[in-house]
């Protein structure tokens, strides 16, 4: 049987010139485009079989708990992918749907979407529930980014 993450390749594409790049869940250091070398926005979608592999990364991880039926799961989507686009090599963005990883929201306690969880080094750091708007976001995310890393 195969492991399921060694086919974990997510195609991201380059917002400076457009070409696409497959990029794995944990590759050196933050992913920059095969053509043009700058820095890729790094949002991916995750499984049950891949979310543990998508958490290694060398920068911090925010991940969208979320539901294609959930209203506020959609409407916060545009901010996240924008977030993802302006912090390009310094965050990851991993997106689950708890429909199809129900095992893996119910070991973070998962009771309500859209909940965010940022990660640092593997580490949970933060939760911010809600559908935000994306300057809120950004606000939380650099409070919680600037804050001294608990013990």
């Amino acid at each position: 049987m195969s492991d399921p993450t060694a086919q974990a390749v997510s195609v991201i594409t380059c917002p400076e010139c457009g070409k696409g790049n497959r990029v794995r869940p944990t590759p050196r250091g933050t992913p920059r485009c095969g053509n043009c070398r700058k820095p890729l926005p790094w949002l991916v979608e995750a499984g049950a079989a891949t979310f543990d592999t998508e958490l290694q990364s060398s920068v911090p991880v925010l991940v969208d708990f979320w539901a294609p039926w959930c209203g506020p799961c959609r409407a916060v989507a545009p901010a996240l992918e924008q977030l993802a686009r302006q912090r390009a090599g310094r965050l990851k963005v991993v997106k689950l749907n708890v429909d199809e990883a129900p095992t893996v929201a119910s070991r973070f306690g998962i009771q309500g979407i859209p909940l965010l969880i940022l990660h640092r080094d593997g580490r949970e750091i933060a939760r911010l529930t809600g559908a935000v708007p994306l300057a809120q976001l950004q606000s939380w995310l650099d409070q919680q980014l600037t804050a001294e890393p608990s013990p």
